[in-house]
Order: structure tokens, then sequence, then C-alpha cells
């Protein structure tokens, strides 16, 4: 008799799951909350797996010998807990992919950097020829590629949600970027934040990388205190290590056993302190798996950087506007406001995640010119910054937010979208309000 796989949620995780189950003799169900998109139901039908949209059918569900949650779902969600009650294994497709290839597997997780030390690892093992996967919170569905594909390796960006429904799955290579405060509303606090971080390293033996940043209060104030048995790979623009990366001066030093790269700050193709230290985590990963120097130098001087993360889009009558649509928390807003130089109208705004936005009121202080509050509850960015900025105002579309903007600069600013908070209660993810935003800049 087939095991019967339950896949809850008909995204890309979900649908790339879905056709691994039934490609390894599953009997498949797909049930989705919200409505399915047109391109993910063509997909299922051509599988010919069957699906529901608007609702969660118990007696469908829970006969499951197991069930893969898309990392959105929350464990609270009425139908995940029942089946949790009846025992029903509830797993994330990363966990249920990696049970299917031998491959070595880069994974990268941390509140912020993630993304782009992600594509820039990959930019690195795909510019030296090796085989090579980009899967996780970027790329193709992890398990759609283990299904279809045959890659020698994986670099996959892995969410704290997915970290959450992983148990045996192990990464050969486990980085860590940093950990800030984010998703407060889904944790029990930091806490419950942090150790699901740190589930990056849980099955890692002592032939296994960790790769971390030394400079991370958070991630060093756990270090300590965890049983890591990986070889530790520290970066860190502030201290020297004997095996890891460090920057002296204006050089950066990438360094593995015998084997030590050397580069100008000045040649990074990423620019800025937080760039430095995605490009550290990126070559020490690429060393690991013996990519040659000249190869890993050549790559972090030619890349070009990710869609929504500080991505200029235009300049308007001297006015530059700046797409960082991916900073989804308020650190990451940080090292926006931080990186800009010039006076910024800055649109922020979402569902908040349980921001403190203290961390940001000097930088806003000495930059920000104006607010333009892009959501529907704005109450806290006006309560954070009523005494620090003396224009807050507030608008629902991203093209009402261009035009505000627009009116309120002058020559020589810089408008910057950097929403810190999540897109969901205006747009469908990020990458919807980073586009809406750069269509609106193009229609002035």
């Amino acid at each position: 008799m087939s095991k019967r796989i339950v896949i809850l949620g008909a995204g890309e995780s979900g649908v790339g799951s879905a056709i691994l189950a039934q490609k390894n003799g599953a009997d498949v169900f797909v049930s989705d909350f919200g409505k399915i998109k047109e391109k993910y139901k063509r997909e299922l039908n051509k599988h010919k797996i069957i699906w529901e949209e608007g609702k969660h059918s118990q007696q469908l569900i829970l006969n499951a010998n197991e069930i893969i949650k898309s990392p959105g779902i929350p464990e609270k969600v009425k139908i995940v807990r029942s089946a949790m009650e009846l025992g029903i294994p509830v797993i994330s497709e990363i966990e249920y992919a990696g049970r299917y290839t031998d491959a070595f597997k880069i994974c990268i997780t941390g509140s912020n950097g993630k993304t782009t030390t992600t594509m820039l690892t990959y930019h690195i093992l795909k510019n030296a020829g090796l085989n090579v996967g980009l899967a996780g919170n970027v790329g193709k569905s992890f398990a759609q590629q283990v299904a279809e594909k045959n890659y020698d390796y994986y670099v996959i960006e892995i969410s704290s949600f997915q970290l959450d429904g992983m148990y045996d799955f192990k990464a050969d290579v486990a980085v860590l970027m940093n950990i800030t405060p984010d998703h407060l509303d889904r944790y029990d606090g930091m806490k419950g934040y942090t150790n699901s971080k740190f589930r990056i390293i849980q099955n890692q033996t002592k032939n296994d990388y960790f790769i971390y940043c030394s400079d991370d209060e958070v991630t060093m104030s756990e270090v300590p205190k965890r049983e890591i048995k990986a070889k530790k790979l520290p970066f860190s623009l502030n201290q020297e290590t004997e095996n890891g990366a460090y920057r002296k001066e204006r050089t950066l030093i990438i360094k593995y056993k015998s084997n030590e790269l050397t580069m100008s700050i000045h040649d990074l193709a990423l620019k800025g302190q937080h760039n430095m230290y995605n490009s550290m985590a990126a070559g020490i990963a690429s060393q690991v798996v013996k990519i040659r120097k000249e190869e890993i130098r050549e790559s972090l001087s030619n890349f070009h950087g990710v869609e929504h993360r500080l991505e200029p889009v235009l300049k308007v009558h001297g006015i530059e506007f700046i797409n960082d649509s991916k900073a989804t928390n308020v650190n990451s807003t940080w090292y926006a406001l931080e990186s800009i130089s010039n006076n910024l109208i800055w649109i922020a705004g979402g569902i908040d995640k349980g921001n403190d936005y203290s961390i940001i009121d000097d930088l806003v202080r000495k930059k920000v010119k104006a607010i333009i509050c892009l959501g529907k509850d704005n109450s806290k960015i006006h309560k954070a910054f009523s005494n620090v900025v003396e224009t807050i105002i507030d608008v629902e579309s991203a093209s009402e937010a261009v035009k505000a903007a627009y009116y309120l600069a002058r020559k020589g600013d810089s408008v910057l979208l950097s929403p810190a908070c999540a897109s969901f209660d205006l747009f469908d993810n990020y990458e919807d309000r980073g586009n809406q935003f750069k269509q609106a800049v193009r229609d002035l």
C-alpha cells in the first residue's frame, strides 16, 4: 500500500514536494486554504496530482502518513494542530527532499544577508564549473530539482520557518549570517527564534563545517553553549582568525588550512559593510569545496546584486529611487539607511513582526526628511518617529507612495523603499511590492 503524503500550501515548495512525492510512489494530495496561482494549478494538473483550494478538508488531510507543510503556514493553524495531535509527522520541504539526494549541501540562514550570500555562493560555484542547483527561499523548489535534476551540489537558502520542520536533514556546510529580532510575532520572543536558527547545525558531524559571524552578539552568546561537532569557521570585520575570514585594514583575508585568499575590499562587486560579511561567508564556503582562489576572487568582483535588495531603479530629475523591498525587518533597514549618504525620503510599513524601531532612531534622525507609510496600519511607525521626523504621511499603494516621495524630494535626494515589515497586507509578497514600486517609478 502506497504512503499517503499530504501537502499543505500550493506554492513553489508545496508543488515541488508534491511532484517529488508522486515520483516516489506516494498517494499525494495538495490542499491550499487560499487561492492557488494558475501556473501551479497547471503544474499539478500536468502531473495528475489531486488538489483543493479555498479550504482544508479534514477527511482528506488527517488520513496522511506524513504532511509536508509550506513554510508560510504557522504551526498554530487549526489543521496543523489537529494533525500533530493525531501524531502525524509534519515536516518541511527541505526535510523531505533531503532524503532523496546525496548531493553536497551548503545551507545558509540568518536574519539578514542570507539571500545575497546564497546567490553569491551559487555564482562562485557555477562560475567554477560545478554542477550546482540553487534552492530554498530562492531559485526553484529544492524538492522539484531533486525529482527532476541530478545536481552534485546545492546552495540552499533556509528560513527559520523551514528550519522548524527539519529533523533528520543535515547540512554539509551550515552558514549562519546573524541573528537579529525578526518574526517575533510567530516565535515566543528571541529565545524561540534563536533556537530555530541554530537548527541549521543539527545532525552535523566532525566532517562538516559551520560558518558564522563572530561579530554577531546573539550568535556569539550561543556558540559556547551549543554542542557543535562541525569544524568552526568564523568571519569577522574586527578580529583575525586562524581559519575563516577577516578584514585587515582595506583587505579581506579568507583562509582555510593552508589556502589563503587576499582581496582588496575596493575590488568587491558588492559595496558596504554588510556586503563584506556576505562576501566573506560565500568565500569561505567556496574554499571548503576547493574552488580555486582565482575563481573565487573573480566571482566576488563581478557578481551583480540581488533584485529587491538595495537595487537602484532610476534617477528622475536628480532624485535617486532605490528598491529595498526585501528588507522585511528593522535590522535589514538599518543596513540600507546606513549605506546611503544622501538625504532620504523613506518608504516604510506593512505587517509589523514585533519591530523595535529604536535601533534605527539615530539614523532616521540624521538622514530622513520624510517618512511615507505604505501599509494598512501605520500606527507603530507614527508612534516611533513622530518626534523625530516632521513629515509622516500614509498611503495604500506603491503608486501613491512614489508620487508622494517625488513631490517631497529635491534634486540630490534619494527615495528608499525599505519597509522593515512584511508585505502581505497590500501585496502578494516582497517581490510584488518591489515590482510595483519599480513600475511606479518608471511611470513618473
